[in-house]
């Protein structure tokens, strides 16, 4: 039988520069150096080295040194991890005593129970001339109108007792109190923040804090938190 140029084939168990190729673009490359690598690397070069020319000392010293940070870098990483995880945990032990108080949440609905009065913080930070406090239902009806005095910048705290203009205790249900700040002759509308109960607590990776669910649905960061509990 005749062998042509065309005809000729290579054995199966004799592989083809296309079959490296294809077999290197499968294989998934990684191109950082980590802990076994640098010692896989460090260990080979120690035993192949040259007898008649050794590694000079320096060298050994040096590639030692890169070895010994290297495992400094990685123990130090994994101290750090086993950190987080306590502080994560002694953070959500701190957010759980939180179910179930209250806190005051910016721009929150006002919930009026019992006819207790409801107080709220608003931030004046240069003060105001006068401060008027508009209360209105969930219809968007304007049910309550009233206005404070000269205030110093700093937080103020605001306060309804659950009665329309006409001095009448209404219903218990959700109301909307929106503050108006006139200072130098200017009127600004500032966020008030009213209470809610703390239903449940979560931790939130990407904003590194805590997140409050509250009674109205709302959540909030731990951090925007103004006041807790009892004193609002």
């Amino acid at each position: 039988m005749t062998i042509t140029a065309s005809t000729f084939q290579l054995p199966q168990s004799i592989p083809t520069v296309r079959t490296e190729q294809e077999k290197r673009l499968m294989k998934p490359v990684n191109d950082e150096m980590g802990q076994k690598e640098f010692l896989l690397l460090f260990t080979t070069q120690l035993q192949n080295q040259d007898p008649l020319d050794p590694m000079k000392n320096e060298q050994f010293v040096a590639q030692l040194a890169q070895f010994s940070q290297l495992e400094a870098t990685v123990s130090m990483a994994d101290k750090m991890n086993n950190v987080f995880d306590a502080m994560m945990g002694e953070r959500m032990l701190q957010g759980a005593s939180l179910i179930g108080k209250k806190v005051a949440v910016p721009n929150g609905p006002a919930i009026l129970k019992n006819g207790a009065p409801i107080s709220g913080i608003i931030s004046i930070p240069n003060g105001a001339d006068s401060i008027e406090m508009n209360v209105y239902n969930k219809l968007g009806q304007l049910v309550k109108t009233e206005t404070m005095g000269r205030r110093m910048p700093g937080e103020v705290t605001v306060r309804w007792d659950g009665t329309d203009r006409n001095g009448q205790l209404l219903p218990d249900d959700s109301y909307r109190i929106i503050a108006t700040v006139r200072s130098q002759g200017q009127l600004t509308q500032v966020p008030i923040a009213t209470p809610a109960v703390v239903k449940s607590v979560s931790f939130s990776a990407e904003a590194n804090d805590l997140v409050l669910e509250v009674s109205n649905g709302a959540t909030i960061n731990f951090r925007e938190v103004k006041k807790i509990d009892g004193d609002l």
